[in-house]
Protein backbone atom coordinates (compact mmCIF):
# COMPACT_ATOMS: atom_id res chain seq x y z
CA UNK A 1 0.00 0.00 0.00
CA UNK A 2 1.57 3.31 -0.57
CA UNK A 3 0.47 6.83 0.78
CA UNK A 4 1.15 9.62 -1.46
CA UNK A 5 0.73 13.39 0.18
CA UNK A 6 2.65 15.77 2.13
CA UNK A 7 4.46 15.31 5.26
CA UNK A 8 2.84 18.95 6.68
CA UNK A 9 -0.63 18.38 5.43
CA UNK A 10 -3.44 17.97 8.11
CA UNK A 11 -5.23 15.48 6.19
CA UNK A 12 -2.61 13.25 5.34
CA UNK A 13 -1.02 13.95 8.99
CA UNK A 14 -4.66 12.02 10.00
CA UNK A 15 -4.44 9.55 7.43
CA UNK A 16 -1.27 8.12 8.77
CA UNK A 17 -2.25 8.39 11.93
CA UNK A 18 -5.65 6.07 11.38
CA UNK A 19 -3.07 3.52 9.12
CA UNK A 20 -0.85 3.11 12.30
CA UNK A 21 -3.42 3.26 14.55
CA UNK A 22 -5.26 0.21 12.74
CA UNK A 23 -2.19 -1.62 11.87
CA UNK A 24 -2.13 -1.09 7.82
CA UNK A 25 1.42 -0.84 6.53
CA UNK A 26 1.73 1.63 4.11
CA UNK A 27 5.08 3.23 2.20
CA UNK A 28 4.54 7.36 2.39
CA UNK A 29 5.73 8.76 -0.85
CA UNK A 30 6.15 12.89 -0.66
CA UNK A 31 5.18 15.03 -3.57
CA UNK A 32 7.71 17.57 -2.07
CA UNK A 33 10.54 15.27 -2.27
CA UNK A 34 10.20 12.76 -4.69
CA UNK A 35 8.05 14.38 -7.06
CA UNK A 36 4.85 13.30 -8.82
CA UNK A 37 5.37 11.67 -12.72
CA UNK A 38 2.84 12.00 -16.03
CA UNK A 39 2.35 8.17 -15.76
CA UNK A 40 1.16 8.29 -12.12
CA UNK A 41 -0.89 11.31 -12.26
CA UNK A 42 -2.56 9.98 -15.62
CA UNK A 43 -3.32 6.67 -14.11
CA UNK A 44 -5.02 8.01 -11.16
CA UNK A 45 -7.05 10.46 -13.56
CA UNK A 46 -8.31 7.27 -15.77
CA UNK A 47 -9.63 5.79 -12.56
CA UNK A 48 -11.40 8.89 -10.50
CA UNK A 49 -11.30 11.50 -12.50
CA UNK A 50 -9.99 15.33 -12.33
CA UNK A 51 -12.81 16.33 -10.00
CA UNK A 52 -12.17 14.10 -7.36
CA UNK A 53 -8.58 14.65 -7.68
CA UNK A 54 -8.04 18.04 -8.18
CA UNK A 55 -8.05 20.05 -4.93
CA UNK A 56 -10.16 22.93 -5.73
CA UNK A 57 -9.32 24.26 -1.75
CA UNK A 58 -6.16 25.99 -0.21
CA UNK A 59 -3.86 28.67 -0.77
CA UNK A 60 -2.27 26.73 -4.07
CA UNK A 61 -5.23 26.92 -5.70
CA UNK A 62 -7.29 30.15 -4.32
CA UNK A 63 -4.03 32.25 -5.39
CA UNK A 64 -4.40 30.69 -9.04
CA UNK A 65 -5.58 33.48 -11.72
CA UNK A 66 -8.85 33.09 -12.16
CA UNK A 67 -8.30 32.24 -16.02
CA UNK A 68 -6.45 29.52 -14.98
CA UNK A 69 -9.08 28.01 -13.15
CA UNK A 70 -11.20 28.48 -15.77
CA UNK A 71 -8.89 27.08 -18.18
CA UNK A 72 -9.47 23.78 -16.09
CA UNK A 73 -12.12 21.53 -17.88
CA UNK A 74 -11.05 18.37 -18.71
CA UNK A 75 -8.22 15.14 -17.18
CA UNK A 76 -5.81 17.03 -19.94
CA UNK A 77 -6.13 20.51 -18.51
CA UNK A 78 -6.00 19.00 -14.85
CA UNK A 79 -3.05 17.14 -15.53
CA UNK A 80 -1.02 19.96 -17.12
CA UNK A 81 -1.71 22.48 -13.80
CA UNK A 82 -0.70 18.99 -11.18
CA UNK A 83 2.66 18.46 -12.73
CA UNK A 84 3.15 22.10 -12.57
CA UNK A 85 2.02 22.74 -9.43
CA UNK A 86 1.52 19.30 -7.40
CA UNK A 87 -0.32 21.07 -4.57
CA UNK A 88 -3.18 21.53 -6.16
CA UNK A 89 -3.45 16.98 -6.11
CA UNK A 90 -5.85 16.30 -3.59
CA UNK A 91 -4.33 14.41 -1.04
CA UNK A 92 -3.56 11.99 0.65
CA UNK A 93 -4.28 9.34 -1.86
CA UNK A 94 -4.25 6.11 -1.06
CA UNK A 95 -3.05 3.44 -3.80
CA UNK A 96 -2.71 -0.13 -3.62
CA UNK A 97 -1.30 -2.55 -6.63
CA UNK A 98 -1.95 0.77 -9.09
CA UNK A 99 -5.60 0.99 -8.11
CA UNK A 100 -6.65 4.18 -6.13
CA UNK A 101 -8.60 3.15 -2.67
CA UNK A 102 -9.26 6.55 -1.76
CA UNK A 103 -8.55 10.39 -2.15
CA UNK A 104 -8.68 12.67 1.00
CA UNK A 105 -9.28 11.34 4.21
CA UNK A 106 -12.53 9.99 5.41
CA UNK A 107 -12.97 7.25 8.00
CA UNK A 108 -15.40 5.40 6.24
CA UNK A 109 -13.31 4.91 2.94
CA UNK A 110 -10.10 3.83 5.08
CA UNK A 111 -12.82 1.87 7.17
CA UNK A 112 -13.43 -0.40 3.93
CA UNK A 113 -9.69 -1.31 2.94
CA UNK A 114 -9.41 -3.47 6.33
CA UNK A 115 -12.02 -5.27 4.81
Amino acid sequence: MKLYGIPNCGTVKKARVWLDEHGVHYEFYDFKKQGVTETLLSGWLKQVGWQKLLKKTGPTWGQLPDAVKAAIQDDASALALMLEKPNVIKRPVLEHNGKVLATGFATSDYEKIKR
